[in-house]
């Protein structure tokens, strides 16, 4: 069902912990079919529980491909998922995202949280300073990143961020959005 787009392989950010609502776990198992659906690997953290298992598990379910960038230490903190297409382990967190971003042709943030937030404001810093220019995309399921939304608008507004800063990420509430938003953020780019 590929949709003639460009999109190869998109990177997601999200959450690791299995205590959350099962809301947030169904729309990760979601985006998961949307990626295998449309042909598009999933390159992320590596992990096999809370959102990261479960948006890996569905696109493997579906027939789609992984890749994994796995730090070793951090087995100590989640495990590594034993089934994927690709695993990459790498030494440290900072390699970790170097190399999900080497890997990837846009960012997509679902719900999660300290971890999530560190790479999501280094892609977008990294947006900002010029090191490349692939969509990154928020996806705001049920408010979940109001706050956020409310933060970074802040940062603009009180002169700590140019104006256009806003234009380096969008904001969606719906699974289907998020797709051909990229498709015409990789056209413009």
């Amino acid at each position: 069902m590929n949709s003639g787009h460009n999109i190869k392989s998109l990177c997601v950010f999200c959450g690791a912990s299995n205590d959350v609502d099962r809301k947030y776990i169904k729309d990760a198992e979601g985006f998961g079919r949307i990626l295998a659906e449309n042909n598009i690997r999933l390159v992320y953290g590596g992990g096999d529980s809370g959102l990261m298992g479960a948006v890996a598990n569905s696109v493997l379910k579906e027939g789609g491909r992984v890749t994994g960038v796995f730090p070793a230490f951090l087995n100590r903190f989640e495990s590594e998922h034993k089934s994927l297409t690709e695993m990459i382990l790498v030494d440290d967190m900072h390699t970790r995202k170097w190399r999900m971003f080497q890997e990837s042709d846009g960012f997509v943030i679902l719900p999660g949280g300290f971890g999530t937030l560190d790479e999501t404001f280094e892609i977008i810093t990294w947006k900002l300073l010029g090191v490349h220019n692939k969509p990154v995309v928020l996806y705001n399921h049920d408010g979940y990143y109001d706050d956020w939304v409310h933060m970074t608008g802040n940062i603009i507004a009180k002169g700590f961020a140019r104006k256009q800063s806003a234009d380096l990420y969008r904001v969606v509430s719906k699974l289907a959005e998020i797709i051909p938003l990229i498709e015409k953020e990789m056209f413009v780019a």
